[in-house]
């Protein structure tokens, strides 16, 4: 999510560079500018506070920072921060607006309100920092020819996928009009996808077969991606590919939809005064029967196709 705000940031300040730090395994996700450039790492390699202050060290010598924008905020960016800070640089930290969060996830509020998007609070830092800017929440398409459907039905929580059954009837309904292409990652993951592609013709699983750089370009060729809410809806965002969004504890209200996808096209059980009742999807179910995904209808899913 934070690619597309530094790529707007990078366009109208055209005098700047950004040095993007994290993880190696992310540099595909990072070429969408030419000053956006990325620093990848492991963190193997920077073990402890020990570790911390390697890096800190290494990225001062290497890149003379004139500002430091933590778009993270965990225990390791805190480390970080305050170890530029001691050494005299200017560093602008995310407001995750947690205590917001907070009550929005409360069962008991029946005051739902939508908080701050994600893109927003990125954007922020730079504000912050003295920069204009404005976000223009649309997407992008790489591709102007775009066919088939994408659906990746799996999230790293049970509070943000469909029953599997559901799932798989979903697909088998659309593959009889449309080719559907299967994305998800693990072994487990693989084996389920690997099955429904010999069970429902028309189907291919793309699972653990392909590269990040190969997966974002089969992306952006698809005319629409069906995705939890999860990694791909805005893998889907980044590469410019309308994304029909599935949510269950969780609510688009918390700012994590997708950068420049609708509303409209959100599907979800309205109804559920518990909902949301989980900021990531990873508390168990306050009712115990998980309604928000077991009652939710994938009629709503195709009338959307």
């Amino acid at each position: 999510m934070t690619v597309p705000v530094c790529v707007e940031f990078l366009e109208q300040n055209p005098d700047t560079e950004i040095v993007f730090v994290s993880r190696e395994n992310f540099k595909d996700l990072f070429d969408k500018h030419p000053r956006l450039k990325f620093h990848g790492i492991s963190f193997d390699e920077y073990k402890g506070i020990f570790g911390i202050r390697k890096l800190t060290r290494q990225l001062i010598k290497e890149f003379k920072p004139d500002f430091v924008a933590d778009l993270h905020d965990v225990i390791r960016t805190k480390m970080l921060n305050a170890i530029f800070f001691r050494h005299g640089f200017k560093v602008y930290q995310i407001d995750k607006g947690k205590d917001e969060k907070e009550k929005l996830t409360d069962v008991w509020n029946l005051d739902k309100v939508q908080l701050k998007r994600t893109t927003e609070r990125y954007a922020d830092v730079f504000r912050d920092m003295g920069f204009s800017l404005n976000l223009s929440n649309q997407l992008r398409p790489e591709n102007i020819t775009k066919k088939d459907i994408g659906f990746a039905p799996f999230a790293q929580h049970k509070g943000k996928m469909m029953p599997e059954e559901k799932s798989f009837e979903l697909a088998r309904i659309l593959a009889k009009t449309h080719k559907v292409y299967f994305f998800g990652g693990g072994n487990e993951e693989n084996e389920i996808l690997t099955k429904w592609e010999k069970q429902i013709p028309n189907t291919h699983s793309l699972s653990g077969k392909l590269s990040l750089k190969e997966e974002l370009k089969k992306i952006s060729e698809l005319e629409v991606m069906i995705s939890m809410d999860s990694a791909n809806m805005h893998l889907a965002s980044l590469m410019g590919t309308r994304c029909i969004s599935v949510w269950g504890s969780t609510h688009h209200f918390a700012g994590f939809l997708g950068y420049g996808q609708s509303e409209d096209d959100i599907v979800h059980v309205k109804d559920l005064s518990c909902r949301p009742c989980s900021v990531f999807g990873d508390k168990k179910c306050f009712r115990g029967d998980y309604a928000c995904l077991e009652e939710l209808n994938i009629q709503k899913i195709i009338d959307r196709i």
